[in-house]
């Protein structure tokens, strides 16, 4: 059993579901005073969101057994702990199970079409699995938009087919709050997946990868995530300025848990040249990302106090 959960990556799954619970019961619930999955169809829209994701994990780790077995030759599953025609019926098995529930639920809220979400996002990471990763960046963006995806489609589902005339204010602006978080996690694991790349750049060479580090070389690609992390904190700030400047209590947070983690990293990685440093700069982002979603729920405090 635990060889299937670590070829599923259960606490990125785990992460998952947290943030959209996360999500429903501190913005949508609390904004919009209602929402149009009960509790157990949202817990069925977190069920078939992390089934699809254990599904893209698996075919990831198939396509990468000969990479991995330069990169993290103590981690590899497939092939060691699991055999590949396992490995695959799993996979087929958590994507049925995923937009099966992902068809159910379009059904409930009465919006058909939009089933059709689930059976792309499943296209579209074994097409990243099997050939977008190789190509220069396009990996990288398409991960870290489904990364921020996550998050809208929580509003997807629980906003957009109860959306009227009596409450498109309050759904305009819970959207533009998931909106900017999904954008928030989507710059965050961007960042992240080109760290990686640099920390696995022996193993991709050898996979025929075409990755940022391998055009342009380990040194230089680790200045320019240092720069592209700079990049992310003007954003933060820029926001924090326009939306938060009166709120102390949340000002100090994001100060403390998500621009102190940001800084820390971008001093590190302009220096960084080893695989060990890469590899604790990319748990430093998992973090960012972590106290940056779960800054809602200080947001969500700070607010109430103040209504």
């Amino acid at each position: 059993m635990l060889p299937i959960l670590n070829l599923i990556r259960y606490p990125n799954l785990l992460i998952i579901a947290a943030t959209q619970y996360v999500f429903k019961y501190f913005v949508v619930d609390p904004m919009m005073k209602a929402s149009a999955l009960n509790d157990w169809q949202f817990a069925l829209l977190v069920l078939a969101t992390i089934c699809i994701a254990a599904a893209g994990n698996i075919i990831n780790d198939i396509n990468d057994v000969n990479i991995d077995l330069i990169n993290k030759p103590k981690k590899v599953i497939v092939s060691k702990s699991i055999s590949e025609s396992l490995a695959n019926n799993l996979f087929i098995g958590f994507n049925v199970v995923g937009v099966v529930i992902g068809l159910y639920l379009s059904n409930t809220v009465g919006k058909n079409n939009m089933a059709v979400i689930f059976v792309l996002i499943s296209g579209l990471l074994y097409i990243y699995s099997t050939s977008l990763k190789k190509l220069l960046l396009v990996g990288n963006l398409l991960v870290s938009a489904l990364v921020g995806f996550s998050i809208l489609i929580v509003g997807l589902f629980e906003i957009y087919p109860m959306i009227d005339e009596h409450n498109l204010t309050a759904a305009q602006w819970t959207l533009k709050v998931l909106a900017i978080y999904a954008l928030f996690a989507f710059l965050v694991n961007l960042l992240r997946e080109i760290t990686k790349d640099i920390e696995d750049i022996d193993g991709d060479y050898g996979g025929g990868m075409n990755t940022l580090p391998i055009l342009l070389g380990r040194e230089r690609t680790a200045k320019l995530v240092a720069v592209l992390g700079m990049a992310v904190m003007v954003v933060i700030f820029l926001f924090v300025y326009k939306y938060l400047y009166d709120k102390q209590g949340v000002l100090s947070y994001i100060l403390l848990f998500v621009f102190g983690p940001l800084f820390y990293f971008v001093i590190n990685s302009w220096n960084a040249k080893k695989k060990q440093d890469f590899r604790k700069l990319s748990t430093v982002l998992k973090v960012v990302m972590l106290f940056g979603i779960f800054s809602v729920i200080v947001l969500y405090y700070a607010f109430k106090e103040t209504n």
